[in-house]
């Protein structure tokens, strides 16, 4: 591994460490405000950019993102996520910490196997697929972020149809941050390609609005959970399917198998809350009319 490696994963794992803090920060934040709602955007920004809470997090997350960035130009797209998705740990332990509770058994599980997936996505790149793609092409790169889209609307009616929003919210927020993540990757190229910034603007604005939503209809770990497993694992399989990013072969490819298959069996279970909500756990109130607006 190279110094300039080294440094990309330093940068990337205080990124998720910054980032995940702040999920929290803003949870607290938006869960204590007014209903938001998207039909009323002005409304709902001009209430959460006056609560100094929020802000503060939201600080933290830009503190992340911009050290996220100088990552991406130091590594490829795969390795950089491939730390930050470790942040589902770090996400875990600090909402139990905050919030002065245990874990619930499905949380438990879903985090223990996230984790799982992510040692062994970690153990995969030692068998090489490490190195910078060709870079993929536009159409294909295009292709992938309209049906990332795709995918997110579908999430979010879903949600309203089974009663689910909180689950869609945090689905449809990760969704978006991953097209972020991925135009971050590709604008970082250069040349014409510098036009992804658009998407960097309209991931991370449409995926900070669903996660605010999300935030006040259930808990910080369902929500940020989620959001946290598919922001990480969409732009890992992106720069291999679509950027060209080197898989490695043999058991180690195998690994990475395993590693996806864990890491969406943990979103299955970080989305289905227990009966039994632990003392100090915020109930999932999706049914509740007052949060109910979009």
């Amino acid at each position: 591994m190279s110094a300039q490696t080294g440094i990309a994963l330093v940068l990337a794992l205080a990124s998720t460490t910054l980032t995940n803090i702040a999920y929290l920060r803003q949870h607290d934040a938006a869960a204590a405000l007014p209903a938001l709602s998207l039909r009323r955007p002005l409304h709902s920004a001009r209430a959460l950019l006056t609560d100094r809470s929020w802000l503060f997090g939201f600080a933290l997350e830009s503190g992340g993102f911009a050290l996220y960035v100088v990552a991406l130009a130091l590594a490829p797209l795969a390795l950089v996520q491939s730390v930050t998705a470790g942040g589902i740990g770090i996400l875990a332990f600090a909402s139990a910490r905050m919030s002065r509770r245990r874990l619930g058994r499905h949380e438990l599980a879903g985090v223990l196997i996230s984790m799982l997936g992510l040692l062994a996505l970690a153990v995969s790149l030692a068998g090489g697929g490490s190195g910078e793609g060709d870079g993929g092409t536009i159409r294909g790169i295009l292709v992938w972020l309209g049906a990332t889209v795709g995918v997110a609307l579908l999430s979010l009616a879903l949600g309203r149809r089974f009663g689910a929003l909180a689950v869609a919210e945090g689905l449809a927020g990760g969704l978006f941050f991953s097209i972020g993540d991925i135009s971050v990757k590709v604008a970082t190229q250069g040349g014409t390609r510098y036009a992804l910034t658009i998407g960097v603007i309209v991931g991370y604005t449409l995926g900070t609005a669903f996660l605010q939503l999300g935030y006040q209809k259930g808990a910080a770990l369902t929500v940020a959970g989620l959001a946290t497993l598919v922001t990480n694992a969409l732009p890992i399989a992106a720069g291999t399917l679509v950027l060209g990013e080197p898989v490695p072969a043999g058991v180690f490819g195998a690994l990475r198998v395993l590693a996806f298959a864990a890491v969406t069996v943990g979103a299955v279970l970080l989305a289905r809350p227990d009966r039994t909500p632990a003392e100090g756990d915020v109930v999932d109130p999706s049914a509740a009319p007052a949060v109910a607006e979009h």
